[in-house]
C-alpha cells in the first residue's frame, strides 16, 4: 500500500449520460493539493459550490450514494469514489457540469483509464490511515445482510451473494491487493438489476438513463419472451431484447464468471471511501448493498475521528481517548479547578464519557464538611460541564484558541453523595448543536449508580 497522498498529474475529461437522472455531464478531474480530499465541484451552479465526498454529506441511498451540500448535490458517486479508493488516490477537484456522473459503461473502468492516462503522482504529505485494531460489524437481521470488520495490515474484502435465481446463484470473491487486481479484476464488473425491477426503478423516477449498454439485466420472470417485450415497450427501449439461454437478457456475455458479486465489492470500496481515510482493514460482507454499506461507512468514520482526536492530544502511553496532558491541551482550566482526569469515550458531536478520581486532597474537602467530607453537589455540576466542555470544543476548529461559556443549567438533581475514594463516570450526550451552541444532557454515576443528572446549554467563544 502505498505510504505518501496521491493525485492526478493532469485535469482530464470525461462525458456521458446519467444512470438515473438521465442528464448529460462532464466530469473533469482536476489536481488538488495534499489533505484536500475528494471534493466534486458544481460549476453550473452559481459560485461553483462544493460537495465534500465522506459520509457527513451522504443524504440518499436509493440505489445509489448521492451527496449534497446546500443547493449542490451529485448523484450515484459509488462508481468514481470505487476507482479512487482502487488507484488509492487521496486528493482531487472533480468538477461536474450536471448533477450525475456518466455512467459509462456501468462499471467503474472508464473513470480508471482516464485518470491512469491523466497520470499519478505522490504528494509530500503522508497518508493516514484508519486501522481497525478490534473487530467491528453492522448487521440487518431481517435481511440477512452481515458485515464484519476484522483487523488487517492492509485492506480486504470478502464478499458473498446468493440471489435465488439460476443465473447468478451463489456467488463469492476476494479482493487480497489493490494494487494487483483493482484494475483488471474488479473495476471493470458492471452494475447489474433483475428484469422485473427496471419497471419499478424507472416509475420511481431511478434509471432514466440506464440501458442494456450499461448494465446487465438478469432475466427473473415465467412469462418468458412476452414480459421482456411488454417491458421494453413500456419503457420505450430502442434496439433488440431478448430472454437468451443464460439468464440474461440478450445473452450479454459477463466479464468474469462472478461478475456480479464483483461490482457489488466495487460498491462497497465505493461507499467505504466515504470514510475520509484509507483503511487497514479485512471487510468481509454478506448480502450487503448501499444502505448496508453506508451504515458501516457511518460507524467507522466516528472511528476514525475519536482515534484523530487520540492521536493529535494524547501520549501514546495512555490507552485512554484523553490522558490528562490531551485533556490540559484543550482546557483552559488548571489546578485547582480542573476537575476532569480521563476522557476514556469520544463519539465527536455526539457523546464523551470522562472520569474523575475523587481524593481526600480536594481542596474542598476541607470546609465540606469537617470530619464527613462529601463533594459539594456544585462541584459535581462543574465536572459534569467540563466533560462537556471537551466535547463541544472538538466540534469546532482550533480548539485551544476558544473557551466554553456555560448559559444555563436545568433539571439538576442529585441522588448520592459522593465521597473520597469514589471515582465519578459522566456520561453528555449532545442533543443539538447550532452554530456555536449546544445542548447537552449529562448524567454522573459512582461505579453503576447514579449520583447526579442536569441538562446544560453553553456557547463557544474566542479565548
Amino acid at each position: 500500500m502505498y505510504t505518501k497522498q496521491r493525485t492526478v498529474k493532469q485535469p482530464i475529461s470525461i462525458s456521458g449520460i446519467g444512470l438515473h437522472t438521465g442528464n448529460n455531464c462532464t466530469m473533469t478531474f482536476k489536481p488538488a493539493e495534499p489533505n484536500t480530499g475528494i471534493r466534486f465541484r458544481r460549476i453550473d451552479l452559481p459560485n461553483k459550490p462544493e460537495v465534500i465526498a465522506d459520509i457527513d454529506h451522504v443524504v440518499d441511498i436509493s440505489r445509489g450514494t448521492t451527496l449534497q451540500n446546500g443547493d449542490a448535490k451529485v448523484h450515484t458517486v459509488e462508481h468514481v469514489l470505487a476507482a479512487f479508493a482502487g488507484l488509492q488516490i487521496d486528493n482531487m477537484i472533480v468538477e461536474l457540469d450536471n448533477n450525475e456522473p456518466p455512467v459509462m459503461d456501468g462499471s467503474s473502468a472508464p473513470y480508471v483509464q482516464k485518470l491512469l492516462k491523466a497520470g499519478i503522482e505522490d504528494q509530500d504529505e503522508d497518508k493516514v490511515y484508519l486501522e481497525i485494531d478490534t473487530p467491528m460489524s453492522y448487521s440487518e437481521p431481517d435481511r440477512s445482510v452481515d458485515l464484519v470488520v476484522t483487523p488487517s495490515d492492509e485492506l480486504r474484502i470478502t464478499f458473498l451473494i446468493d440471489y435465488k435465481n439460476p443465473a447468478l446463484g451463489t456467488q463469492y470473491t476476494t479482493l487480497v491487493n489493490l494494487e494487483k487486481e483493482f484494475v483488471d479484476e474488479f473495476a471493470p464488473a458492471r452494475t447489474f438489476c433483475f428484469l422485473s425491477e427496471v419497471e419499478m426503478l424507472r416509475s420511481q423516477g431511478l434509471i432514466k438513463g440506464g440501458s442494456l449498454d450499461n448494465a446487465v439485466v438478469i432475466y427473473d420472470s415465467k412469462a418468458g419472451q412476452v414480459e421482456v417485450d411488454r417491458i421494453k415497450n413500456a419503457l420505450g427501449v430502442k434496439g433488440k431484447a431478448f430472454v437468451g439461454e443464460t439468464g440474461i437478457v440478450n445473452d450479454v456475455k459477463l466479464r468474469f464468471y462472478n461478475e456480479p458479486v464483483r461490482h457489488k465489492t466495487l460498491d462497497l470500496l465505493g461507499d467505504l471511501f466515504l470514510i475520509g481515510a484509507p483503511l487497514k482493514a479485512h471487510v468481509l460482507a454478506a448480502r450487503s448493498g448501499h444502505k448496508a454499506n453506508v451504515a458501516l461507512a457511518r460507524k467507522m468514520r466516528e472511528l476514525y475521528k475519536k482515534k484523530k482526536i487520540t492521536s493529535k492530544y494524547s501520549s501514546n502511553q495512555s490507552k485512554a481517548v484523553l490522558d490528562i496532558n490531551g485533556i490540559l491541551k484543550i482546557m483552559p482550566h488548571r489546578y485547582p479547578f480542573l476537575l476532569i482526569d480521563k476522557i476514556i469515550d469520544l463519539v465527536p458531536d455526539q457523546k464523551v464519557v470522562a472520569l474523575k478520581n475523587v481524593t481526600i486532597n480536594e481542596p474542598y474537602f476541607a470546609g465540606h464538611f469537617p470530619g464527613h467530607p462529601i463533594m459539594p453537589g456544585v462541584m459535581i455540576l462543574e465536572a459534569m460541564a467540563q466533560s462537556g466542555g471537551v466535547l463541544l470544543l472538538n466540534a469546532v476548529k482550533d480548539p485551544q484558541t476558544k473557551v466554553v461559556y456555560f448559559m444555563s443549567i436545568d433539571n439538576a438533581k442529585f441522588r448520592k453523595p459522593v465521597m473520597p475514594g469514589d471515582q465519578l463516570r459522566f456520561e453528555l450526550t449532545m442533543t443539538a448543536f447550532r452554530r456555536n451552541t449546544c445542548k447537552m444532557s449529562g448524567v454522573a454515576y459512582v461505579e453503576d449508580a447514579e449520583v447526579a443528572s442536569a441538562d446544560f446549554m453553553a456557547m463557544v467563544v474566542d479565548r
